[in-house]
């Protein structure tokens, strides 16, 4: 039976929280008004998560496992599950509890009335440092102003999609992904659900603060260019400078004024232009490294091991 919902969530070493996922995620399949999937990805998990999962997708046709062949990060797992999702409304969330399974209820509510994306838009965020609060916030709000489409704030990847923005965002072919950017740069109607985010229920945070610096560059670089524009206004004002020092130097000469012989000045200007050509050709190098590897064209993952979808091989193969 063709599932009418899908459940993506992106596993990286979460065994210690999976008893308590499960028991909720089979409450929220027992309250489902239609038949359901849930699509484990493993990302290159080094605990017992994989073992854990893979067994329950032998036992379970509810349950799909993916495995992929190492850590290749959030995104591109969240992309091999939605690539898999079979349903006509596909939900993503984390596995550590934070994203609510219970929510998934309102925002199938919210499909059913028309909605093709409903995205969970967080009040609060239990559990989490001051500072990753802060840099949450100057981020949504930085790439709010500089980004050429309206990316929703405080909104991570906890959705629903709808099939045919679903295809929409397959279609897009690009390496380096941006996952909630993308979602929004697709358009359709979209809608919110708003909640409060719980703390995790056990284990620890994966995205440390050079994974989460990473997500944001990746975003900025990918929906602006605001650095490109940046790195031009700044050389201009560089050059400015420049030239007003230089004719501030001609002017003292013709005035009779004397000039100390001093190279310190001189120093100062050269390592001020270096810098700031040093910057410039470091913001060239992102976007001109971002093209470097799309045109590789490699593929986003490769698949080890993938429990659940046989009976789908099966009925596509008697199909032709």
């Amino acid at each position: 039976m063709t599932p009418v919902y899908s459940l993506v969530l992106p596993i990286f070493n979460e065994e210690a929280v999976l008893p308590v996922l499960l028991r909720r995620l089979d409450l929220l399949l027992a309250q489902l008004d239609a038949p359901a999937e849930v699509i484990f990805v493993d990302d290159g998990s080094s605990d017992t998560s994989p073992i854990m999962l893979e067994a329950l997708a032998r036992s379970d046709s509810r349950y799909r496992f993916l495995g992929l062949s190492r850590n290749f990060g959030h995104q591109i797992a969240v992309t091999s599950g939605l690539a898999r999702a079979r349903g006509q409304a596909v939900v993503v969330m984390d596995a550590d509890l934070q994203d609510p399974p219970e929510l998934v209820l309102e925002m199938i509510a919210k499909w059913r009335e028309g909605f093709e994306i409903v995205y969970a838009q967080r009040l609060s965020r239990a559990g989490e440092s001051g500072f990753k609060k802060l840099s949450a916030h100057l981020f949504y709000r930085l790439i709010g102003r500089l980004s050429d489409v309206d990316i929703p704030r405080d909104v991570g990847d906890f959705r629903l999609v709808d099939r045919r923005a679903l295809d929409a965002f397959l279609a897009m072919p690009e390496r380096d992904r941006f996952v909630r950017g993308m979602f929004a740069w697709i358009g359709f109607r979209q809608a919110i659900v708003p909640f409060h985010r719980p703390a995790r229920e056990a284990g620890e945070t994966k995205y440390s603060l050079g994974k989460m610096l990473k997500l944001a560059a990746s975003g900025l670089v990918a929906f602006s260019d605001a650095p490109l524009r940046a790195a031009l206004w700044l050389g201009v004002a560089v050059c400015a400078v420049s030239a007003l020092y230089a004719f501030w130097v001609v002017t003292m000469y013709f005035a009779g004024a004397h000039l100390a012989p001093g190279w310190s000045s001189l120093v100062v200007m050269i390592t001020f232009l270096g810098g700031a050509n040093m910057l410039m050709t470091g913001v060239l190098g992102v976007y001109i490294g971002r093209i470097h590897s799309e045109v590789k064209r490699r593929p986003l993952y490769f698949v080890s091991r993938s429990v659940g979808f046989e009976t789908e091989a099966k009925s596509e193969q008697q199909a032709a």
